[in-house]
């Protein structure tokens, strides 16, 4: 175990990576953060700020020797940055199984070897590759970036051939997948914690909704059967049993309208949609990430109460700054911001958490609070 006194590193600097800062210096933990950017939120907080590419060796090294351990806030990370620091300290998630979520293609065959469903997807490497769709896939789909996409970047819905060839055009021709599109009912995540030895801990299953590609808003309990609950957990148990995961990771599913359960995607640290624990569960995602690190035991994930998480862009600053007073005059509301300088259109820059009797009170104050905070 490494107990609270001990460095613990981070490689990467945005929300999550501050979050996680956060934790751990509550714990008594002292936290390196290794990012490029000089004003990075989790680098203005840290203990240390190592203001470096991730590929720089030199940089590498220094965090290696101040830490007893490292962990990450993304899956762009190169895997071969893992790898050498695993040469050096003790690293989780590990390189192996980063470098299986880092590329579109390479995770949907891998979810699909463990018998999970995925969509319908092909391969898209050259344009010659775009004439199988016949016969593969119905359009419409989505011409998905294999790597480094995110939040809705890099994806283009396509009805026609000829649509897929544009889009495959102006993505600059790169790894692409096709993805056909699901006639969906609902979006569903859940977060879970695997420890050194293969202990598993679950939080609530959480309802995601999604505008312009990006979370807007996360209600839990959601309102799934407990069929579907069950069955959405153990697909997401038997995925970090199979890249022999350690920390804390999130899967996304899609739930069609024929009630099937589709794998998404997997987050190989904590999500988006799990920052509902911070206020309305006994222990955090965050916290939870700290404790596998350190070969802790687990926290309780039990929810305290139903819960809306709102997520906070750029795009609702106006000529002034959001009408903060307006939602903290509401006492349900709790307040996140990640302390990034500049706010621009799409990028998040924080999020409120409502709890409430119900989740359809608590939707209601957000749905509120939201419309009021918008600046002019």
């Amino acid at each position: 175990m490494i107990l609270p006194g001990a460095t613990l590193g981070m490689l990467g600097g945005g929300q999550l990576g501050r979050m996680f800062t956060t934790a751990a210096q509550t714990m008594g933990y002292k936290v390196v953060v290794l990012d490029p950017d000089t004003n990075s939120p989790a680098g203005i907080i840290a203990d240390q700020h190592i203001c470096a590419k991730y590929d720089d060796e030199a940089a590498l090294m220094t965090l290696a020797s101040a830490c007893d351990a490292v962990t990450t806030e993304f899956e762009n990370i190169p895997a071969a940055t893992l790898a050498f620091l695993e040469s050096k300290t003790v690293v989780h998630p590990s390189s192996a199984a980063l470098a299986k979520t880092q590329n579109r293609i390479v995770e949907k065959e891998f979810i699909a070897s463990l018998g999970i469903a995925v969509a319908p997807f092909l391969a898209i490497r050259a344009e010659a590759d775009i004439g199988q769709i016949e016969g593969n896939i119905t359009l419409p789909a989505i011409l998905k970036v294999a790597n480094f996409g995110y939040d809705g970047k890099g994806q283009v819905v396509c009805h026609t051939l000829s649509e897929v060839k544009q889009a495959f055009s102006d993505l600059n021709q790169a790894e692409c997948v096709l993805e056909q599109r699901i006639n969906l009912e609902r979006e569903v995540s859940t977060v879970l914690a695997r420890s050194q030895i293969g202990d598993i801990t679950n939080f609530p299953i959480a309802e995601n909704v999604h505008i312009g590609g990006i979370l807007h808003s996360t209600t839990v309990p959601s309102i799934i059967s407990e069929q579907q609950a069950e069955a959405v957990t153990d697909m997401a148990d038997k995925i970090a049993e199979g890249l022999d995961y350690v920390g804390t990771m999130a899967v996304e599913f899609f739930i069609s309208k024929e009630g099937d359960i589709i794998a998404n995607e997997i987050a190989p640290r904590p999500h988006n949609s799990g920052h509902f624990t911070l206020d309305a569960c006994e222990t955090s995602q965050f916290e939870q990430q700290v404790r596998m690190l350190c070969n802790l035991p687990s926290g309780d994930c039990e929810l305290t109460s139903p819960v809306v998480m709102i997520n906070i862009l750029g795009d609702v600053w106006g000529k002034t700054e959001p009408n903060w007073y307006q939602l903290l005059s509401v006492p349900n509301n709790k307040l996140h911001l990640y302390g990034k300088q500049q706010a621009r259109v799409g990028r998040k820059m924080g999020h409120f958490n409502v709890l409430a009797k119900s989740t359809e009170q608590a939707m209601a104050i957000a749905t509120q609070s939201f419309e009021q905070l918008k600046a002019d």
